[in-house]
């Protein structure tokens, strides 16, 4: 029996072995196989490497001049699980470039030329836990490149040039946890955009456009502990845009926006620092872009003035209109009692006139 085992381990580490040696570590590689890790970083590469030793689980293809990742062009490397991509002049994936990697868990992608992606792009990252593809050149999300990743939680869209992003695009991603669309072109954002994303824990969305928040967006994000809306171009709220946030607490980063300090936003914030869950992290750097006379101001430094302002101008416009009021009615019986009286004298006199006659 021990024998039986020995020769079978004999066997397994030969084949191991033979395995390894061909596939020989490329020229311009280091390959560390007891680490089972392969770099061919900052090798002026065109080509994804074909003969990199099949044992390779972590392989880094970063900083070389790749343009097009071609059709299962990872088929010698089944067992990666990370694969770094990043900083390459990678502008279009062929469909299923990717279907051998199975066991995949990381996937580096940024700083690419890539502008639009297809379904085929997520065929086989069923394993993938996380994925990058900051500042490339993405201008929209339709959600249909992610149907296949069951399992994502972090994914970076950053620095693209995203300006939509359709309902549901989000949609077959339920497992995530963390989405970076920090520094795109986002203007708006409609119910339904962040549906089926219950998990979620961090949603970025810094230095975008946004000008409008529609009452009930964020209400499926029930797991949701930061959003960060800085840098957009927001100059009022709705209270009810927050509060559908049904969480345990959320960290709220408002800073950057083109406020319009008013009495309106006034009583927005004071009703969200009444909601203990949702916690203003940088309500001190509020700072007001209109009216004029409060640019540059910090919001939490006037907001108290504005109202006080507000009230007293609706004070006395309130005092001004009953007096108008009260005078017009005044006038009124006044010229109602002198009418009156007059009608009465007529009276008399016409009596008097025809006793006499």
């Amino acid at each position: 029996m021990h024998f039986l085992l020995l020769l079978v381990s004999l066997v397994l580490g030969m084949w191991s072995i033979s395995s390894n040696t061909s596939f020989p570590c490329p020229s311009h590689c280091t390959c560390h196989l007891e680490l089972k890790f392969a770099t061919c970083a900052s090798n002026n590469l065109t080509n994804v490497p074909t003969t990199i030793p099949p044992s390779i689980e972590h392989l880094n293809l970063s900083l070389n001049h790749l343009a097009f990742v071609q059709h299962q062009a990872f088929r010698s490397t089944r067992r990666l699980r990370t694969l770094l991509l990043n900083d390459n002049q990678i502008s279009a994936i062929s469909d299923g470039a990717f279907s051998p990697l199975e066991a995949l868990i990381k996937l580096d992608l940024s700083r690419n030329r890539i502008s639009s992606l297809t379904e085929g792009f997520s065929l086989g990252l069923g394993s993938l836990l996380e994925l990058s593809l900051a500042e490339n050149q993405l201008t929209r999300m339709d959600g249909c490149c992610f149907y296949h990743m069951d399992a994502l939680q972090k994914l970076n869209l950053s620095h693209n040039a995203i300006h939509s992003i359709k309902i549901r695009a989000f949609g077959s991603l339920s497992t995530l946890r963390r989405i970076n669309l920090d520094g795109n072109k986002i203007y708006n954002l409609s119910n339904g955009v962040f549906s089926m994303l219950r998990n979620l824990e961090e949603l970025r969305l810094k230095g975008n456009s946004i000008d409008h928040l529609e009452v009930g967006v964020f209400a499926p994000l029930t797991s949701l502990t930061v959003l960060d809306l800085a840098e957009n171009k927001l100059n009022a709220v709705d209270f009810k845009a927050f509060l559908s946030l049904h969480t345990h607490s959320t960290h709220i980063w408002l800073g950057g926006n083109p406020w319009t300090c008013d009495c309106d936003l006034q009583r927005v914030f004071r009703k969200l620092h009444s909601v203990q869950r949702l916690l203003l992290d940088d309500y001190a750097n509020l700072t007001c872009a209109e009216p004029e006379q409060l640019r540059g101001n910090a919001l939490r430094d006037v907001d108290s003035q504005l109202c006080i302002a507000e009230t007293v101008t609706v004070l006395i416009i309130t005092v001004t209109v009953v007096i108008t009021v009260v005078a017009a009615i005044v006038m009124a019986e006044k010229k109602q009692k002198k009418t009156s009286k007059g009608k009465h004298w007529t009276e008399v006199s016409e009596m008097s006139c025809d006793s006499q006659n």
